[in-house]
């Protein structure tokens, strides 16, 4: 059962330009103890999903749900107790730590007896002797494992990761992720993880959610999108990660930039960039419909999952990733 919801979400930001809508009707859902993966690249909307997912931002329409209540955006009133256990960690863990306190007095807010501040922290990989000690004495790595025991203080069902491993080393990464897959299981925690490397996020998540211009284009289960993606977006992600395959090739590029989400292309977001465009795409925007069990995807080339006999052969053939 999903313990976060969130269905047709609109978030839409304005300025002296006018109205630019980040995010343009994207559902997804978290379970508990589960690793729900969200990608794509930079200018998608992923961040800004994952903070009306919190509540840090007002949604233009769409809802989010918690635990069966309605998440509406924080203001300057305390939040409700019952959302307190719907988490957010930050990309930037630096940021997010005051430097004038003590890492135990930080973990403590959110911790209801702050005599379990040792154990959070000895949870997440970190010493107990770090209670007394400040973020500027601890490695990137080492500050967003604080941010997660802060965030673990609040005993949530659910956090959200916004890219919390995007600015650590590869090493950091690695072990983060593991950290975070360990928690996830041990704790029947759901996690929302929000990433634009594609390789950290099938190592950890169960399922993934493939984001571009504001709209999800694929979910499927990891393995399966891995294997064969089923939208040209999500096969273009999977062919740019790099292989040690020991063949010297390099990952494919692909090609053009997120377009401005103030002015989306017309049908298909994604058309402009696509190897695979025919008549129908920059015509018609195509729905995320069911193609198998457990997966769905937006893109006119499917053969399965509702499209009519007479579409199914519109386009030219896909091509493979192997």
């Amino acid at each position: 059962m999903s313990v976060l919801e969130l269905n047709d979400v609109v978030v839409d930001y304005h300025g002296r330009g006018g109205r630019v809508r980040a995010v343009a009707g994207a559902s997804l859902a978290v379970e508990r103890g589960r690793i729900v993966g969200l990608v794509g690249e930079s200018g998608c909307g992923k961040s800004t999903l994952a903070r009306a997912a919190v509540g840090l931002v007002e949604t233009a329409g769409g809802t989010v749900e918690f635990e069966g209540r309605r998440v509406t955006p924080m203001g300057r009133r305390t939040r409700p107790a019952d959302l307190v256990r719907l988490q957010l960690v930050f990309q930037n863990p630096y940021s997010s730590l005051n430097p004038r306190r003590t890492i135990g007095s930080q973990v403590a807010d959110g911790a209801p007896d702050a005599r379990g501040v040792p154990e959070l922290l000895e949870l997440v990989g970190l010493p107990t002797n770090a209670v007394s000690r400040y973020p500027h004495e601890f490695s990137g790595g080492q500050r967003q494992r604080v941010a997660i025991a802060r965030a673990l203080a609040a005993n949530p069902s659910v956090i959200v990761l916004d890219e919390p491993l995007a600015s650590l080393d590869a090493s950091a990464q690695a072990q983060l992720a593991n950290l975070l897959k360990h928690l996830s299981r041990e704790l029947d925690v759901g996690l929302l993880l929000i990433s634009h490397d594609l390789a950290i996020v099938r190592h950890v998540a169960d399922e993934v959610s493939v984001m571009y211009l504001g709209r999800m284009v694929e979910t499927a289960p990891t393995e399966q999108l891995w294997g064969q993606p089923e939208h040209p977006y999500s096969e273009a992600l999977i062919a740019a990660v790099p292989r040690a395959d020991g063949g010297g090739t390099l990952p494919e590029a692909l090609p053009g930039e997120v377009p401005n989400p103030a002015n989306p292309p017309s049908g298909c977001r994604f058309h402009p960039r696509c190897p695979y465009v025919f008549e129908r795409c920059p015509v018609e925007e195509p729905p995320l419909l069911e193609v198998t069990l457990q997966r769905a995807s937006a893109c006119w080339l499917q053969t399965s999952g509702g499209l009519q006999a007479s579409n199914k052969l519109e386009g030219p053939p896909r091509k493979g990733v192997q």
